[in-house]
């Protein structure tokens, strides 16, 4: 396999006359050399290579608040690779928590089961998720432990959040798109230095969750990322979700900094500077609604205020043509194998939170129930029949209440995540190269977010659950039991998705992963007994869907 060995090692130490402690894993990259640490992995016998917080560009602090990052310079002497760098600021709206972290926050972490294999290693680029405004690549959640085990170097980044990440004021200064131009120069970093790790630049595949898999579907069609990558696998997002699409994003730069109490938002460069020097720690708190109803319509998985832009063009862009178009056209780097998916009841992860308020609200202001794209571009009478449609389909004659929660549950992980799945996948599929399609439907102790639907009677597979497959969560202390059923759906997942790095063929097990295409539509899930195949993923759902935007006169 390539796994570094207790015996492998003390060999290695005694061949080269070195202290096994410190110099094994010295690592000499682009910037300067790298220490890192042997660790001994929670499942198997073997051990592997870990690299943590190795930055990969400048600080964004300063002038370079809120701009394009900046790729690193060299540093000075052995950097101490044992430890992860700072979490970027955030607020996580599931815990409540506000972590503070550091505005210096660009680091990347690189695992790797040997630096010399015969063979260079398929490499596994992970973008964590967390509505664009949490989370980071660290082994608290994202230890990579069952992804080395088939032989591939794993690579976990952080990226800007929030306003942070995403503010744009629509001009050359700050286009937009700043922490999706994070990864990108991941992504350069990754390219230029991963053969050092015993990994293959040649063959990287991009892998993420919920808004990773949302930025992993705008690296297929931004210019920016071309070439830096290969395979893709985009996990319960995607390009047009609800909570992706903002309105008027340099009118919220200018609503932001009025909230920050700056003096001449209406001037650009004026507004920069304030927003520079203002506290990044009361970010968090301010929601720059732009329209009176985004008072209402500012829920979790429908609407956030910083996300992915279209940028003006200004030379040095990420995206400057709309989602659709970009598909419909075909301007896309059309040089990517292709998996997405999603859970099978990916708004279980809210369910508290439906019973305690979204129902009532829903129930009070029905226009909710309009996907966010109709909401900005149609008229209130155009609204109000999309979301009476879409009550009466998910709803029949039933009422919008708490009582009725299975069927709010069923309507928000179609709205908010599952129809734009194959929304997307039905164009890509068009270009020519391999699109596979899946739906995660384990359920397990190890669906942790997915057990929050137990009391109400809901056993499905919730938003955020898969990662905790595919990842060990060092932070939740499980213990592993390799003959559980929570572990041969871990293997499933990982075996899958490390063929499909390898080979472009994800199927496992002696069952035939199909290509999926925009006519056969075909798919596999994966359950607690294993894969199935089945074609037309929740049909009828998606065919609603299309209906609600073609009556709407909205692209789908």
């Amino acid at each position: 396999m390539g796994l570094i060995t207790t015996v492998g090692l003390l060999v290695l130490c005694v061949i080269h006359n070195i202290s096994c402690a410190d110099d094994v894993t010295l690592v000499q990259v682009e910037q300067g050399q790298l220490r890192g640490q042997v660790l001994d992995a929670v499942v198997g016998d073997f051990q592997y290579l870990s690299y943590k917080g190795i930055p990969y560009a400048k600080p964004p602090v300063g002038k370079l608040r809120f701009r394009d990052p900046v790729y690193l310079d060299s540093w000075e002497g052995v950097l101490n690779a044992t430890q992860h760098g700072s979490v970027c600021p955030q607020f996580n709206p599931i815990t409540g928590v506000y972590t503070s972290g550091s505005e210096d926050c660009l680091f990347l972490n690189v695992y790797t089961p040997s630096l010399t294999p015969d063979t260079p290693y398929p490499v596994v680029v992970f973008i964590h998720g967390g509505a664009y405004i949490f989370g980071s690549g660290n082994t608290d959640l994202y230890s990579p432990d069952y992804l080395l085990a088939n032989d591939v170097v794993v690579v976990t980044i952080n990226y800007r959040l929030g306003a942070l990440g995403f503010l744009s004021l629509d001009n050359e200064d700050v286009p937009g798109n700043a922490a999706l131009k994070d990864q990108v120069t991941a992504l350069k970093w990754v390219q230029r230095n991963i053969g050092k790790f015993g990994g293959n630049p040649n063959s990287v595949t991009l892998l993420g969750d919920t808004a990773g898999g949302a930025s992993v579907t705008l690296h297929m069609l931004s210019p920016m990322s071309k070439g830096l990558f290969h395979k893709a696998i985009a996990m319960s997002g995607s390009a047009t979700c609800d909570f992706g699409i903002t309105y008027k994003p340099a009118e919220k730069a200018k609503v932001f900094g009025k909230a920050l109490k700056c003096e001449n938002v209406e001037d650009s460069a004026a507004l920069l500077d304030c927003l520079q020097a203002a506290d990044y720690d009361t970010f968090y708190s301010i929601a720059p609604t732009v329209l009176a109803s985004e008072e209402i319509t500012d829920v979790l998985f429908k609407m956030e205020h910083f996300t992915p832009v279209i940028e003006k063009k200004t030379g040095n862009n990420f995206l400057t043509e709309d989602y659709y178009s970009a598909l419909t056209k075909g301007h896309v780097n059309k040089d990517v194998d292709f998996i997405i998916g999603y859970s099978s009841q990916e708004a279980v992860l809210l369910i508290d939170l439906y019973n305690a308020a979204y129902v009532d609200l829903y129930s009070r202001y029905q226009e909710l129930f309009a996907p966010s794209e109709i909401l900005i571009k149609s008229t209130p009478d155009t609204n109000l029949n999309v979301a009476k449609s879409v009550k009466e389909f998910y709803f029949g004659d039933k009422p919008v209440e708490v009582e009725n929660l299975d069927l709010f549950v069923k309507y928000a992980s179609s709205a908010s995540i599952g129809y734009h799945a194959q929304r997307y996948a039905n164009k890509w599929a068009n270009f020519g190269r391999k699109t596979y399609f899946y739906i995660f439907d384990g359920f397990t102790d190890w669906n942790f977010f997915g057990q929050s639907g137990v009391k109400y009677g809901i056993e499905k597979a919730s938003h955020f659950d898969i990662g905790y497959y595919i990842f060990y969560p060092e932070s939740l202390n499980w213990s592993i039991d390799t003959s559980s059923v929570e572990y041969q759906v871990s293997k499933k997942l990982t075996t899958a998705i490390t063929n499909f790095a390898k080979s472009s063929d994800p199927s496992v097990d002696g069952v035939a992963w199909p290509q999926y295409s925009a006519s056969n539509k075909a798919y596999v899930t994966f359950g607690n007994d294993g894969l199935s195949v089945g074609y037309g993923p929740d049909e009828a759902d998606y065919n609603f869907w299309a209906g609600v935007y073609k009556n709407a006169r909205i692209p789908f």
